[in-house]
């Protein structure tokens, strides 16, 4: 990582760590090898992980001497408000002489960036300047392409998503929230967080995350806002991250959704779209959700959905929507659940 010259752009790398410290260190080594020769920072923001993170990351920093010229720097977030409001904190950090960088790189703690992935993000938007947000090609360890390019949720792709049935969805195509991987350099709606890089002077026109969102839908959100404002948006297909996915969420052996992604999903339709709307959306996916019922129920098909998922959905939503009508002024803006294992 080579220091700053006045033409140089500048990188402040972000990695959010709550209770992977091993994984964290990980990604952090090859984010270094993929900034090699870009000027620019890596920090490190624990996010209150409370179980010895902190220390551990800490001391690796100076056994490994990745703090000299402040390459790599921690800082502790103090409260665990989730993974926008844990970003944020590093971003606002900025570099560590006090200076804003030029861009920033997001990258998750469990997301290990090939050698040149950083620098395609770079080189594309410092040659773009109307492109806001750059993001990566992502697969698993398994080499199978993870979906990280999307479109925004709506009505008719909450429906679709439900009903699982192949007509409906080859009939509502254009509205699927999932895009299967794009060509490289095709503008998207929104992009996954694991790997995204970020226009400094964009986010100091539309905010950072919006921090009430304490899991899922803030780079949605972010994106959305991004595209409101009139900049684009971008998938490129030679930045490649391998991503192992749900470390710290413990997604993958949930075994009821949890209340935090009722919360963010319903925050971002009535944030963006009103509560009528929020409301028409839930509507629209339960109805689907209803009909993939029923078929899997005459067929003897399994449904792959979390137990209780639309009763869940429906009794959350409701009470939301109710609080919404009874006390506007207030948007939903209730605290958030903590995270797993808090």
């Amino acid at each position: 990582m080579q220091t700053s010259t006045t033409s140089d752009p500048t990188l402040l790398t972000v990695i959010l760590n709550y209770r992977t410290a091993p994984m964290t260190l990980r990604a952090t080594e090859a984010a270094l090898a993929a900034m090699d020769g870009i000027a620019g920072e890596i920090v490190i923001v624990d996010n209150d992980s409370r179980d010895g993170s902190d220390e551990t990351i800490r001391n690796h920093i100076a056994d490994a001497g990745w703090d000299r010229n402040d390459r790599v720097r921690l800082l502790q977030s103090g409260h665990n408000g989730g993974f926008g409001a844990g970003n944020n904190v590093g971003i606002r950090a900025g570099l560590s002489d006090g200076s804003r960088p030029d861009f920033i790189y997001v990258q998750n703690s469990d997301a290990f960036p090939e050698p040149e992935a950083i620098r395609v993000l770079l080189n594309h938007l410092v040659a773009h300047p109307e492109t806001a947000f750059a993001g990566s090609y992502i697969h698993g360890e398994d080499g199978v392409a993870h979906t990280s390019a999307f479109r925004f949720p709506s009505i008719l792709s909450e429906f679709e998503s439900a009903i699982r049935f192949g007509p409906v969805s080859r009939l509502l195509a254009r509205h699927r929230v999932p895009i299967e991987t794009p060509r490289d350099g095709q503008s998207v709606d929104w992009l996954a967080g694991a790997s995204l890089m970020m226009r400094q002077s964009v986010l100091d026109e539309v905010g950072l995350f919006d921090e009430t969102f304490f899991l899922y839908f803030e780079e949605t959100d972010l994106c959305r806002r991004v595209r409101l404002a009139g900049h684009e948006i971008i998938f490129l297909r030679d930045s490649v991250v391998t991503h192992i996915g749900s470390v710290s969420t413990g997604m993958k052996t949930w075994s009821r959704v949890p209340d935090y992604w009722y919360d963010s999903r319903w925050h971002y339709f009535a944030k963006n779209h009103g509560a009528l709307y929020a409301g028409l959306a839930t509507l629209a996916h339960l109805t689907g959700g209803g009909l993939c019922w029923l078929r899997a129920t005459l067929t003897r098909k399994k449904r792959e959905v979390s137990p209780q998922f639309l009763r869940s959905m429906a009794r959350h939503d409701l009470a939301a929507l109710r609080r919404r009508l009874l006390s506007p002024a207030k948007r939903d803006a209730r605290p958030l659940p903590p995270q797993p294992g808090e």
